[in-house]
């Protein structure tokens, strides 16, 4: 399912949606697209317009402010874009830093994506007592880069550079 990055009038990135859900925003005139997939167009009886990959609406919403976006298991994944951080293989896991048995917590700074076999290897110890160097260390994404991540690695390069700005 491709996701369709939704921007506020302002410009500041809002959500994702469907692809259908956007094409609907933008028949009932409430959105506007931002950039289109190249080769993708959406075509009805009496319609025919670009599959949108980012739209902007096209009146002001009000959202209140949030500093950090909230952690979950998938956020991790993505913000890792499902790399393990001790070897650099497809990472299926989440791996904490410090173990919850040691009083480490479920945060962005502890927590980093792992391979199952990394994870087991790692067991109930600290990166340095296993001897497993990180190959880069956790960081907390704002909301923005953390919506961003989501839409994936290659539609993050395609978005237009005013937009994409790199994660810590």
């Amino acid at each position: 399912m491709r996701d369709t990055l939704v921007l506020n009038a302002s410009f500041e990135p809002l959500s994702t949606v469907t692809l259908n859900r956007a094409v609907v925003l933008v028949l009932q005139d409430k959105a506007v697209v931002e950039q289109a997939h190249p080769e993708l167009r959406m075509r009805g009886a009496a319609v025919d317009i670009p599959a949108p990959r980012v739209i902007r609406l096209c009146r002001y919403v009000r959202v209140p402010f949030r500093r950090q976006a909230p952690w979950s298991r998938r956020g991790v994944l993505v913000r890792d874009r499902h790399r393990c951080a001790y070897c650099g293989r497809r990472a299926t896991t989440v791996d904490h830093v410090v173990p919850r048995s040691r009083g480490g917590g479920d945060t962005w700074l502890n927590t980093v994506a792992s391979c199952a076999e990394d994870n087991h290897r790692k067991a109930d110890r600290t990166p340095e007592q296993a001897g497993m160097p990180l190959l880069r260390q956790p960081f907390e994404p704002t909301p923005a880069d953390a919506m961003l991540l989501a839409l994936g690695h290659d539609d993050v390069d395609a978005l237009p550079e005013w937009l994409a700005q790199p994660a810590a």
